[in-house]
């Protein structure tokens, strides 16, 4: 018994002897999250990319990463980077971005960040207008779901033309 307490007062008083030395240290500032923002307001080429994927079904303006971002029902569809203004990361198949990267090298690019990602990164002051709805439709087909992506094509599927007897 006479051991245990022995034990016990010598425990006791390294704990007292780390107290003390902690309240003699230096008080560390807390660490802070650092969000990245852009450092200008979307211009109107990214206002443009909203407007084509605010007519798909589910899409949503959100933020990624402290950046503007649409999102289809909470699921990335593409975000405007704040490394590189005016580059929009956008969801790709790797097919889809070889093609992409080897017809258009300078609107297309991809950074060694995203060689694992399905995605692919566009110079909106440098695309053709007529390319974003197909390019942003791609993408929406990725993030959606099969229920949304079939809803959609129902709607938008041409009538065939009645056959006469």
């Amino acid at each position: 018994m006479a051991k245990l307490r022995k034990r016990s007062k010598r425990a006791l008083k390294k704990t007292r002897a780390r107290r003390s030395a902690k309240k003699k240290e230096v008080a560390r500032p807390k660490l802070r999250k650092v969000i990245l923002q852009t450092q200008t307001a979307p211009g109107a080429e990214y206002r443009r990319v909203c407007e084509i994927a605010r007519k798909l079904p589910g899409v949503e303006e959100s933020s990624s990463y402290g950046t503007p971002a649409l999102k289809v029902r909470g699921r990335f569809l593409c975000r405007l980077r704040s490394e590189a203004e005016g580059a929009l990361a956008i969801r790709c198949d790797f097919l889809d971005r070889q093609i992409l990267l080897q017809a258009d090298p300078d609107v297309f690019f991809v950074t060694d960040h995203y060689l694992d990602y399905p995605m692919i990164l566009v110079r909106l002051d440098r695309i053709r207008l007529s390319a974003l709805p197909d390019l942003i439709e791609r993408a929406w087909r990725m993030v959606a779901s099969p229920k949304l992506v079939a809803e959609h094509d129902a709607r938008h599927r041409p009538s065939s033309p009645s056959s006469s007897s």
